[in-house]
């Protein structure tokens, strides 16, 4: 087990309670009311999901918990990802923006099943999240290579070559049937899109300046679904 970083549980801790309190105030603003019970049960069901996974991280890989608390457009290096990455989080901002902006004026007319869906989806890409943890201490939330870096090619890194976004679209999508909004799911095409390009822009950064990662490349095909791209 790694060296701790002094301070690493209470900057994730801080980091966490911080974000879910801004997503919160995001979706009820939006909404216009704290009554409005799919919210509170995704925001139960992420809360959870993601102290779990950041305890984890600074428990077994503390390296790989301090180089995800570097995230978002600023901590990019690449002028591309930090365009790419701006335009993603203004699109995650909207999918949470419309949802609740849905429950305002509109109501939910989801059925409950599909409610309880989206929540098992979003639990389904925190899985995810945790296997691309515990497979690739190199998963950072920023696009370069560390010191040391290796091609992971074991676990899910052997069916297709970016499990960890593929994780994240299964949470960008349980998102708006989580809150119980037809409305977000307009913006769903739209982080798939950007997540995409990101996908391709590294891609090519890696293929460029990690050893094996071009050979890894036509290894494994598929990119996020097994079978389809």
């Amino acid at each position: 087990m790694e060296e701790r970083p002094t301070g690493l549980g209470a900057r994730l801790t801080r980091s966490t309670v911080l974000f879910i309190i801004f997503l919160a105030a995001l979706i009820f603003a939006c909404a216009g009311t704290v009554d409005y019970w799919q919210a509170w049960v995704y925001l139960a069901n992420f809360t959870v999901w993601t102290g779990a996974i950041g305890a984890y991280l600074a428990k077994y890989n503390p390296t790989l918990a301090e180089r995800r608390l570097n995230s978002g457009p600023a901590s990019e290096q690449q002028p591309a990802q930090k365009r790419i990455q701006a335009f993603n989080s203004v699109a995650m901002l909207a999918l949470y923006a419309v949802s609740g902006l849905q429950n305002r004026f509109a109501g939910s007319s989801m059925p409950i099943a599909l409610v309880i869906a989206g929540n098992l989806l979003t639990a389904l890409g925190f899985v995810g999240c945790l296997f691309v943890f515990r497979q690739n201490s190199f998963a950072s939330a920023t696009i370069g290579i560390a010191k040391g870096q290796i091609v992971v090619t074991n676990g899910l890194y052997g069916i297709i070559r970016h499990p960890m976004y593929t994780a994240g679209l299964l949470i960008f999508l349980g998102a708006p049937l989580s809150l119980g909004s037809w409305w977000g799911l307009i913006v769903v095409p739209f982080l798939i899109g950007g997540l995409v390009t990101r996908l391709l822009d590294e891609e090519k950064y890696l293929s460029a300046d990690l050893p094996g990662y071009g050979a890894y490349c036509e290894r494994v095909r598929y990119r996020l679904v097994p079978l389809v791209y």
